[in-house]
């Protein structure tokens, strides 16, 4: 994939690159001068526009804490990264630009709109922490199994999925196959999905959608289990007797009993410990 600058020297993110943006992008005539003259906040700028710079590496974003809107698209970025501070954001451009692997948006956890057309990414992974994801165009990558899509079931709010241009859209059975597998989305690649494309889907992967059903409330059972036991160990932590629905206080008290020791070693005993453990 071409760029812009690939024959130029690649840059890293540095303040004066990111306050002739901010200057570029503020007000403009009267009110940019007077704008210029008492100095912009970087903590005060809610949308930054980075494309066309030839960054390499994302790096020194961490005063943008209040940025919503980050375009960084048109770029020669490898590696997603340097995102952490930006817990606000809700729209992220990386569209066209060399990542080959999905990260480094764990904190992310308010974006709703998320664009990396155009890259060299393989498979969808690492966006568990996005609940609140709408929107994600990855078209024009290097995805190649139908199979990964399904991770996007997880995606409740996901509404708009652009897969054009990846070796998946080969087969001719693509659309049906996400329609059945990916229920909430209402379009793919800018078209609504039909009506009977959704039937379609649901007859022909019924099978698969049911065990996909039964696993997830499997799953989801054993996630509210869990939570049930770690709020209950946290009650009793809480109350200083932890373990106290288990053997461990029971255990601990004959932990160091020498005499208790000297008993197992008699005769019919053994057989007793593995029944009725100390």
């Amino acid at each position: 994939m071409s760029h812009l600058y690939d024959t130029v020297e690649p840059n890293v993110i540095n303040d004066a690159m990111l306050a002739n943006a901010v200057e570029e992008q503020g007000p403009q005539e009267e009110a940019g001068r007077f704008a210029k003259m008492e100095g912009i906040e970087f903590n005060d700028v809610t949308k930054l526009q980075l494309d066309f710079k030839n960054i390499l590496k994302i790096d020194n974003l961490w005063q943008f804490k209040n940025i919503t809107k980050l375009q960084l698209d048109n770029n020669v970025i490898e590696r997603i990264e340097g995102l952490d501070t930006l817990v606000n954001l809700v729209w992220l451009d990386l569209s066209f630009n060399n990542i080959e692997k999905i990260g480094g948006l764990d904190a992310l956890v308010k974006l709703e709109d998320l664009s990396l057309y155009n890259n060299r990414i393989s498979q969808i992974e690492n966006l568990d922490t996005l609940k609140k994801l709408q929107v994600l165009s990855i078209g024009n990558n290097n995805l190649t199994s139908l199979e990964n899509l399904i991770y996007l079931r997880g995606f409740k709010d996901l509404r708009t999925l652009n897969i054009a241009g990846n070796p998946i859209c080969d087969n001719e059975q693509h659309k049906v196959f996400i329609a059945a597998h990916i229920p909430q989305l209402v379009y793919l690649d800018f078209r609504l999905i039909d009506h009977n494309v959704r039937e379609m889907g649901s007859v022909k992967y019924q099978d698969s959608i049911e065990e996909l059903l039964h696993n997830e409330k499997l799953a989801k059972h054993q996630e509210e289990e869990e939570l049930r036991r770690q709020k209950e160990l946290e009650r009793h932590t809480a109350a200083f007797v932890e373990h106290l629905n288990g053997p461990f206080l029971f255990a601990t008290m004959y932990a160091e009993d020498t005499e208790g020791k000297k008993l197992a070693n008699l005769p019919g005993v053994a057989e007793l410990l593995e029944v009725y453990p100390l």
